[in-house]
């Protein structure tokens, strides 16, 4: 039986341990696609077996020095009057050339630096053989595989830089 004076002192502490995050590095190299086909893939399963906030993701695209010492080349863009005036075929012929221009700078970014893929598990104690399941499904996957798998746990040399680099990201 509990007497009123037992109500303001300190309870007893949690049964439960706190979980540190796990993180998965995967480097896709050059491979823009496939980092997007991985990215898609991570976006399917958070919403598919709802992992909100239990499995998040950041891409690093790392350039080379070359690239942030080169000038960026010069963009002409004609102006606005100019496109009104003409027809709609000639405005739409238009949107495809920034279209495949972008898609251009996207293959030449993708060409020059890295792509690198951080995934972080963050589970609750009470969660344990869930984030195993999902620590052995997520490199075993296809888009994953072939991206040569890291597994950063709290206890490892590069947990805390692991830790930041993630939070540093974007």
């Amino acid at each position: 039986m509990q007497k009123w004076h037992d109500l303001d002192l300190p309870g007893i502490a949690s049964q439960t341990r706190f979980m540190a995050p796990i993180y998965l590095s995967f480097d896709f190299g050059a491979d823009e696609e496939k980092a997007q086909h991985a990215r898609h893939q991570l976006d399917t399963w958070k919403q598919a077996f709802r992992l909100d906030k239990k499995l998040l993701y950041k891409l690093d695209r790392g350039e080379t020095a070359e690239i942030e010492d080169a000038p960026a080349p010069p963009k002409t863009e004609k102006p606005a009057a100019s496109n009104n005036t003409k027809g709609k075929g000639k405005s739409k012929s238009g949107n495809a050339k920034a279209a495949a221009t972008e898609e251009e700078d996207k293959e030449q970014a993708a060409s020059n630096g890295t792509v690198n893929l951080m995934v972080r598990l963050y589970f609750s104690s009470h969660e344990k053989l869930f984030q195993q399941r999902w620590l052995d499904r997520i490199p075993s996957e296809e888009p994953f595989k072939s991206a040569a798998p890291k597994i950063i746990r709290q206890g490892d040399a590069d947990f805390d830089q692991a830790q930041e680099h993630f939070e540093d990201l974007e």
